[in-house]
């Protein structure tokens, strides 16, 4: 296999387990959150969904600067926007992963605020980044819907919920 091939079958498995946590968001939980600096299940969820399409950004440009570029994330206000988000960002950021290169994949790309520079690694790197966001975040909504006693079901394997 080469390496988009890989990313591919990742990106894949990883949004199976994604659409299956959002599904269980309960919209009438949108604005709670754990602690006043945590974000609220709704920007949370709103991140997770918006996540894939970072493959694009990592592909079909060579930096973000939020200097330039000033972050709003789509105003979701029920699941089934949540999930139309999720499916339309998943399926932009796969589309541009099957259409790229792996030399283009070994160029660099850039996060950054201005001057200030976050982030310095290949465009490779970028998507790997995406994909480690998306199981990060997914993990924290997972303890946010722990602490509500939602059951949380399987990632890798069953949950303790579904045991």
């Amino acid at each position: 296999m080469n390496i988009i091939e890989l990313l591919l079958k990742e990106i894949e498995g990883e949004a199976n387990i994604t659409r299956k946590m959002l599904a269980i968001v309960p919209q009438d939980k949108y604005d709670w959150k754990p602690h006043p600096k945590s974000m609220s299940i709704k920007q949370l969820v709103t991140h997770i969904a918006e996540l894939p399409g970072w493959i694009t950004l990592a592909v079909t440009t060579d930096e973000l600067d939020f200097a330039k570029n000033e972050y709003k994330p789509e105003d979701i206000n029920d699941n089934a926007a949540l999930m139309e988000l999720f499916e339309r960002s998943y399926a932009d950021g796969r589309k541009h992963l099957v259409e790229t290169t792996e030399a283009i994949l070994a160029e660099p790309w850039v996060l950054r605020n201005g001057d200030a520079i976050f982030l310095q690694q290949t465009k490779y790197d970028t998507v790997r980044v995406s994909v480690a966001q998306t199981i990060h975040h997914r993990a924290q909504l997972g303890v946010f819907l722990r602490l509500l006693d939602i059951p949380i079901p399987g990632s890798y394997g069953p949950s303790a919920d579904e045991m």
